[in-house]
């Protein structure tokens, strides 16, 4: 009999922990009671798109890689500087004891081009007693006089030279920023969509584990009423209490990692004017288990063409080999020698006063010839040669990023394609396990059943279901890893306002 009151004293003490860390429980709000404090209006689903927009909108990484364009449109702009016209002056002036040595007055105006033909104006007014002879202008001409004419390179420079060069790879720089930009938005993309996942996981988690707290409570309670009715061994409240406890406490812990979850989706949430945001309790995942979030499936081949042709790296990788080609073509032009052609019209076809004059060819000219050639070619040798190696390093690089991709793509391919498969397994043993518990639960209301099965069946049902949810949330981590390792821009969400 002491034994009985003993063992009955025992129950009692459970019961009472039962009651109580129901009390300690209303300390940490479950998100059921988050979600009913408001109205049912007031809590919002957050669906993947709607994420990624808000993502894209004001993420600083992401407002950081559209900066790129507008410092590659400035680079252009600044390589397209060599080409501006420029107006030069210069003034003189020397008088020493009453006597004016010199009086020298010019300006010029220098119209560069893209062909290497670079037309010059001058005006000079020069005059006193000392000026040097080659510079001297006739009174007749009141001392002022007009040049017009230009250089033309016919050697080294003719095809191309540094200022055209420089342009060129310019250009090419823009489309290089482009492809960093889309690298960069990529990046936080993928990893904002997983952290999506993982919260998504970890909210369905918590309700799965929710529902079979509920279940647990109403095993309890049947359990514990069949015992007042002396229907049930004392032992079986011993356990039901047990697994409710260790439910309660499974509830605890799925309900912290959704939260942490929820904080880690937080860091990319940003305001419009650059200020943190945090992920408020009333929002929550998506949970159409059907709908799939990122659009229709594209097949293998056409992932494998799309990357070697869209690719962010291998467009970089590309437009560097444009680059290069560009200043190898630079260095071969450089190993010619450099013979500049000079010609100025003098006083025509305008003169100094304005008035038009008849052009003459062989009179009123000034001609000259410069030519320069390094004996060796040293310099000129050592830079086309590194330019080569750089070429043939690049292309090394271009050929393993290309085999690097590719085989990511496959491998993404193939477990996104297995892990569809397993979905669908699991789904069927759900389902199953379902099955069971239902009918175990039939049983105990019949009282044909015992704890054991109940919470085997249980166990069994809440660790698929889990099981369940953690694939779904790997599969749509897979497919969105899939869409970045092919660097399909924007990872192939359809968005407003991404282009």
């Amino acid at each position: 009999m002491k034994k009985q009151i003993t063992f009955l004293s025992l129950v009692t003490i459970l019961t009472l922990a039962t009651i109580t860390s129901y009390g300690q429980d209303l300390k940490v709000k479950s998100l059921d009671e988050l979600l009913t404090e408001n109205t049912a209006d007031t809590t919002r689903i957050l669906a993947l798109e709607s994420f990624v927009d808000m993502v894209l909108l004001s993420h600083p990484v992401v407002k950081q890689a559209n900066l790129l364009p507008e410092n590659a449109k400035q680079e252009i702009r600044l390589a397209r500087g060599a080409f501006d016209p420029k107006l030069e002056s210069s003034w003189d002036v020397k008088n020493f004891k009453d006597t004016e040595y010199y009086d020298l007055f010019n300006t010029t105006l220098k119209v560069p081009t893209w062909f290497p033909v670079d037309p010059k104006v001058s005006f000079d007014r020069n005059k006193g007693q000392f000026v040097n002879p080659e510079n001297s202008i006739p009174g007749s001409d009141d001392f002022q006089q007009v040049t017009a004419g230009l250089s033309l390179p016919i050697g080294r420079g003719l095809l191309i030279d540094q200022r055209r060069a420089t342009v060129k790879q310019a250009e090419l720089f823009a489309q290089i920023t482009d492809a960093e930009r889309i690298k960069m938005i990529n990046k936080v993309l993928l990893s904002a969509s997983k952290d999506y996942w993982e919260w998504y996981f970890a909210f369905y988690n918590y309700l799965l584990i929710e529902e079979s707290l509920n279940i647990s409570q109403n095993v309890y309670q049947r359990v514990l009423t069949d015992f007042e009715f002396g229907e049930a061994a004392a032992i079986d409240t011993v356990q039901a209490a047990i697994t409710l406890q260790n439910r309660k406490v499974d509830r605890s812990e799925a309900l912290i990692d959704f939260r942490k979850a929820g904080l880690m989706l937080s860091n990319y949430l940003w305001g419009q004017n650059e200020e943190p945001m945090v992920l408020q309790d009333n929002i929550v995942p998506q949970l159409d288990f059907g709908l799939n979030l990122l659009g229709s499936n594209i097949s293998l081949d056409s992932l494998r063409l799309l990357a070697i042709q869209r690719h962010p790296e291998l467009v970089k990788t590309n437009f560097k080999l444009d680059q290069l080609d560009i200043d190898r073509r630079l260095a071969r032009e450089n190993l010619k020698p450099r013979v500049d052609l000079n010609y100025n019209l003098i006083n025509s076809p305008v003169n100094a006063q304005g008035d038009f004059v008849e052009v003459q060819l062989r009179n009123n000219y000034k001609f000259g010839v410069e030519f320069e050639f390094p004996l060796f070619l040293r310099k000129e040798r050592s830079k086309l040669r590194q330019t080569e190696i750089k070429i043939e390093q690049t292309t090394y690089e271009l050929s393993q990023l290309e085999r690097e991709i590719l085989n990511g793509i496959e491998a993404s391919y193939f477990e996104l394609d297995n892990t569809r498969g397993m979905l669908s397994l699991m789904q069927e043993a759900v389902n199953n396990y379902t099955t069971l518990l239902d009918l175990e639960l039939i049983n105990l209301a019949n009282g044909e059943s015992d704890l054991f099965k109940i919470n085997f069946q249980q166990d069994k049902l809440l660790e698929a279901q889990i099981k369940l949810m953690k694939m779904r949330s790997a599969m749509e981590k897979a497919r969105v890893t899939l869409y970045w390792s092919a660097g399909l821009p924007y990872l192939n969400f359809n968005l407003n306002g991404s282009n």
